[in-house]
């Protein structure tokens, strides 16, 4: 099931229902096709200016790393979907909009022209899932600066004003709290060595509370300053800093960034590396990096020509922890779209676990939570086809009373609850250090 609301949005058809939902800000639903889209890129000579601090308040969307990237706001278009057929749903959706946009595109690379932004939910169910396409993007990559405007004017560029922090931010468990967790950890532990599975990945939430609304560009301008080497995004309420892509697709070739085994950095430069050559010996790490590795390859060779796998991992640096992690690369010999590879790796092992059937229903069995879009696939993608879909780490979901922070971490029969939850806990570090609170 799905629903349509734009200012200006093609016809599209809901399984089972005889006439297309579309709305507009000023008016009542109304059936029927409306007019295409209008999109103008051109260049702008903006380089010195943060693309963040252009954000307004309202209805910002972002994907950005070490300050190139692309940021959002308005809207005019947006797709909501759900269920199983949410991915083919958003594929039907965006060609055909796609089809019947007037593009006049000045700039020509990945993420010009007409762009939308998506986050999906992790299960088939529960969890909605959202496209939409903003009136207004500007991009950059490189020395290349660009705006994309839909269907209205062109904005001037000008720094928003700076947004205020949480007032009266509260933390308080979510779904379970410590002990309850780590006994379905150990759980989990038991299904593995009776033989049921390999390893699943087990998430939980923590909650924050405010006493106003939240401002979104407050925890994305922290999270990009300290995170640069991840993807910080927002997408109808969806933000965090990503350090996982799940693929990118450009000019035909693919990559997928798999992370899968981690480790709790001390802040002593000396210990760290010690504990990073000890993270890329353990068994138990390598082993859980070894499946998820091993579902991302699996899932991206029907579409490939040709794959590199390097046969060990890197361990890769972030400030509050270090992961184990492999880069996949491959040319794609198909027109499979970045948002078709991302629906063809999700639930990768990483976030899912091994075999993924029955690590999915183990996680709908026990976990105890509903996951909405943590964990899912969110980005970004063009009317080529091109984009980068990461993967809902290190995230959180503005509610109606404040935040909901996701963290989880994969198990496999070495695993030790105590470990597992201290994991856990530092994987909540960078959106409650962002939101304003110490960390734990």
């Amino acid at each position: 099931m799905f629903t349509v609301s734009a200012i200006c949005a093609p016809e599209v058809r809901s399984p089972g229902v005889g006439s297309p939902l579309v709305t507009t800000p000023s008016s009542a639903p109304q059936a029927g096709p409306a007019a295409p889209l209008v999109v103008r890129t051109v260049p702008v000579d903006r380089a010195d200016l943060p693309l963040l601090d252009l954000l307004p308040q309202q209805d910002p969307v972002s994907w950005l790393r070490r300050g190139e990237g692309l940021v959002g706001w308005g809207v005019a278009a947006r797709l909501e979907t759900s269920g199983p057929t949410r991915f083919s749903d958003a594929v039907k959706w965006w060609s055909e909009t796609v089809a019947r946009a007037e593009v006049e595109d000045h700039v020509g690379e990945p993420g010009t022209g007409l762009v939308c932004f998506g986050a999906f939910a992790f299960a088939d169910e529960p969890g909605d899932s959202v496209l939409v396409i903003p009136q207004v993007v500007v991009g950059r990559r490189g020395d290349r600066t660009w705006l994309t405007t839909v269907s209205v004017d062109a904005p001037d560029l000008v720094t928003a004003p700076r947004p205020d922090p949480p007032v009266g931010l509260v933390f308080s468990d979510g779904a379970r709290n410590g002990e309850e967790w780590m006994s379905v950890v150990a759980d989990a532990v038991d299904r593995i060595a009776a033989g049921d599975l390999e390893k699943v990945v087990l998430a939980r939430d923590l909650i924050a509370t405010t006493d106003e609304p939240i401002d979104v560009r407050w925890p994305l301008h922290r999270l990009a300053e300290s995170y640069e080497m991840c993807w910080t995004f927002h997408v109808d309420g969806l933000f965090g800093a990503t350090p996982e892509m799940l693929v990118r697709r450009e000019r035909g070739l693919v990559t997928s960034r798999v992370l899968a085994g981690t480790i709790r950095r001390t802040g002593d430069d000396e210990r760290d590396l010690a504990l990073a050559a000890t993270l890329a010996r353990s068994s138990k790490d390598l082993e859980e990096h070894e499946y998820a590795v091993r579902s991302v390859a699996d899932a991206l060779e029907p579409h490939c020509s040709s794959m590199s796998v390097p046969e060990a991992p890197f361990v890769l640096h972030l400030p509050n922890v270090m992961h184990l992690a492999t880069d996949v690369n491959g040319v794609v010999h198909d027109l499979a779209t970045s948002l078709q590879l991302a629906e063809s790796l999700h639930p990768s092992a990483a976030v899912g676990g091994t075999p993924t059937p029955a690590a999915t229903r183990l996680i709908s069995e026990i976990e105890g939570m509903a996951r909405d879009r943590y964990a899912g696939p969110v980005g970004w993608m063009d009317g080529d086809g091109d984009g980068e879909w990461g993967i809902a780490l290190r995230s959180a979901m503005v509610t109606e009373g404040g935040v909901r922070l996701f963290a989880g971490c994969g198990i496999v029969a070495s695993s030790d609850p105590e470990a597992e939850l201290a994991e856990s806990q530092a994987k909540f570090v960078p959106v409650r250090d962002a939101l304003g609170a110490d960390a734990p």
